[in-house]
């Protein structure tokens, strides 16, 4: 066991060092403030690194404390895992080709039932129905407030439109 809470903390330290990588190789035009596009991506990157670290220690000074009276009895929850997944995936399939608003919808509606099959909820149709519809009312005024007020570029199914 404490050789998988070993590997947590080093696959911690294995984005950590990816995403710094990512953001380090973003440019250092910052334009008109004193930080550039990588600084946000490179602080997640140092907290990331610092909890790979904490969780190495944890893991080589006793283990995780506790760890194993927590999750006592509970099975991996691997339907909920796959709809989260594939709402994920499929917002980077589709984001350039059905737009950000229908986009975020469908993985609002997917991850909603995901966490709801892994809570061993029961999921009919018309409960993904109104969660799509919900994922649309949530996203409709973020891009609105981001296209409009904000000026910045995401993508749509029409141009120039909300969706």
């Amino acid at each position: 066991m404490k050789a998988l809470q070993v590997g947590a903390g080093v696959g911690a330290l294995a984005v950590a060092a990816v995403l710094g990588a990512g953001a380090r190789s973003l440019g250092a035009d910052a334009g008109y403030s004193s930080l550039g596009p990588g600084f946000v991506p490179l602080v997640v990157a140092g907290l990331l690194a610092l909890c790979g670290v904490l969780l190495i220690r944890e893991a080589l000074t006793g283990g995780y404390r506790a760890f194993e009276d927590a999750v006592a009895g509970i099975a991996p929850q691997w339907r909920g895992f796959a709809w989260v997944s594939a709402g994920l995936l499929l917002s980077a399939l589709l984001i350039t080709r059905i737009g950000f608003v229908f986009t975020c919808a469908l993985l609002f509606a997917l991850a909603a039932r995901g966490f709801r099959l892994g809570m061993g909820q029961a999921v009919p149709p018309e409960r993904s129905l109104k969660d799509l519809g919900v994922g649309l009312l949530l996203t409709l005024p973020v891009f609105h407030l981001f296209t409009r007020a904000l000026g910045v570029s995401l993508p749509a199914l029409l141009e120039g439109k909300w969706f």
